[in-house]
């Protein structure tokens, strides 16, 4: 039963870590019982998927996009307007295209940027030496309608535990450097690390955000 998986795992997660529920490939019957058991953010990686999905859901529900995402997809995942957090902004033109997207609709987007220090080249995101420069150099200020709330990162697929540690703590010390570098930064506290196989490790370096699918739901249909 979801209801029951939702609730074991809410009692392993800290105070103050939220769980996003990777709810994409998974039928809107599933979302509805992790909705009934309390549940209120969903994660979908898919701009058809999502938007078919906020229109069979309760008004209250939260969306986050989690997936990599098209610049060309941008106005119709905005034009939702259901949008509470894009966590995989990956390249700055995608960032400026959401930036110029809300501008025109009016509304303030709130994204995460993703951190690229997995061993595969197939993932997405900046280097942490680009994020660096990105935040030294101010950047971020020529913004007009996109908040930077904080950073996302996916370890390396790998069952060497100590690796995945690894790379969680170093987006967790990037995360630390930037706000020690950008002390005006306001709202820039959201840490999105850890899957359903590693998000214990994600906590322990300073996750406060999660993104469990398959123990919840069970695999992907």
């Amino acid at each position: 039963m979801i209801a029951d998986r939702l609730a074991c795992l809410r009692r392993q997660l800290p105070e103050g870590v939220e769980l996003t529920a990777v709810s994409k490939f998974h039928p809107v019957e599933a979302l509805r019982e992790a909705y009934d058991a309390g549940q209120r953010i969903f994660g979908e990686s898919r701009v058809q998927e999502i938007t078919s999905k906020i229109e069979a859901m309760p008004d209250d529900t939260v969306w986050h996009f989690i997936g990599h995402l098209q610049t060309n997809k941008v106005r119709r995942l905005l034009s939702t307007r259901r949008i509470a957090l894009i966590e995989s902004v990956d390249t700055d033109r995608l960032l400026r295209a959401i930036d110029d997207e809300s501008l025109r609709l009016g509304i303030v987007t709130r994204v995460l940027l993703q951190v690229h220090v997995a061993r595969e080249e197939t993932k997405f995101g900046f280097s942490p030496d680009e994020l660096i420069e990105f935040f030294t150099s101010g950047a971020f200020e020529s913004l007009r309608a996109t908040h930077i709330c904080g950073l996302m990162a996916m370890a390396s697929n790998t069952d060497d535990t100590a690796r995945v540690a690894d790379d969680f703590r170093r987006v967790a010390a990037l995360m630390a450097d930037i706000q020690h570098l950008r002390p005006d930064l306001r709202g820039f506290d959201t840490l999105s690390m850890g899957m359903s196989h590693d998000y214990p490790l994600a906590i322990a370096a300073g996750a406060n955000l999660v993104r469990i699918g398959s123990l919840i739901f069970g695999d992907r249909v």
